[in-house]
């Protein structure tokens, strides 16, 4: 009987957001103005970086490959959210809420990953800054990129194929604006022992691991400063690492909030809400706390454009 249950289930309703009717055109418009902000500023970062050889080093590497990442990132659901806000009903294929899981999974943790690594560069920039270019060679930081690459797609692939192999019934709604995984396994009429018990150990090696890591990264830079504390030393340390803490708030304090922290009723809006923050607003915050905030980015962007002789540069 299951068998024949499961086949009907061929796709899911997503519920989307929590948005009055007569505000939905408003949201509408917000929405895809910072969906499109996203993917410019992104696509902007990554452009400048491979023109402009004055930004080709390790950090500007994994600055890069941040940005795709966000840029992916938030292309994994906000197109398809923006295209069920008009639609009169929100739904997606099975197969389709499994690739988005895949993606969202996929990019999530490229950007964890990459955020690691650019607390390792700054730690060794600033901790033994004259060995850092032997340290931080281009062997390492290439490996650090593929390594990130690497372990990302074994874990999306891990947690994709355990939710194919789970049976859902009658239940379709997803209270949600995209495929989150726990939302799926509550509609569930199989077993989903497994899924959750993974979703535990993987997010504590892949979250809660790389945070920790960053942690430690800064604890050691903060030391190092006050070990021979200049108001030059300080000023050199927060401009090289405040753009870096920044995006490590925005991304890990709402994905904290909402996994590690959850409300005693199980609250949709506020899973909601801090879902929104990491997928649409940290993506789209991104490229202005880097190009806004740093001295190279502005340079790289007048000598690119400038070069080219751009009217807007006069």
């Amino acid at each position: 009987i299951m068998g024949k249950n499961q086949t009907l289930i061929s796709e899911f309703l997503l519920l989307g957001l929590p948005i009055q009717p007569q505000h939905q055109n408003l949201f509408y418009a917000l929405f895809l103005a910072m969906y499109l902000t996203t993917v410019l500023g992104n696509l902007l970062i990554i452009t400048l970086i491979c023109l402009d050889s004055h930004l080709h080093t390790p950090m500007y590497l994994f600055l890069s490959n941040l940005s795709f990442s966000d840029l992916c990132f938030s292309s994994v659901t906000m197109p398809k959210l923006l295209q069920n806000m008009q639609s009169q009903v929100p739904s997606i294929p099975y197969a389709g809420c499994l690739i988005q899981i895949y993606f969202f999974l996929f990019f999530g943790d490229l950007g964890n990953f990459i955020l690691v690594a650019m607390a390792y560069d700054r730690y060794v920039a600033i901790c033994f800054p004259l060995h850092y270019t032997t340290i931080m060679s281009p062997k390492l930081c290439l490996s650090l990129v593929v390594l990130s690459w690497v372990l990302t797609t074994f874990h999306a692939l891990l947690h994709t194929l355990l939710m194919a192999k789970v049976s859902f019934c009658v239940d379709n709604v997803i209270p949600h604006f995209f495929c989150d995984m726990s939302a799926m396994l509550k509609l569930a009429c199989s077993d989903t022992h497994v899924n959750e018990l993974v979703i535990f150990i993987v997010v504590g090696l892949f979250l809660v691991f790389p945070f920790l890591l960053i942690l430690v990264s800064y604890a050691k830079i903060v030391s190092s400063i006050f070990k021979v504390p200049s108001a030059r030393g300080i000023r050199k340390a927060f401009s090289t690492c405040g753009s870096h803490l920044s995006v490590v708030s925005l991304f890990y304090g709402p994905v904290i909030i909402l996994y590690l922290c959850p409300s005693a009723s199980n609250s949709t809006v506020k899973d909601t809400v801090m879902s929104l923050m990491y997928t649409v607003v940290t993506p789209m915050l991104n490229p202005f706390i880097y190009s806004l905030r740093n001295r190279d980015m502005k340079g790289a962007l007048g000598r690119v454009f400038c070069q080219k002789k751009i009217p807007f540069c006069v």
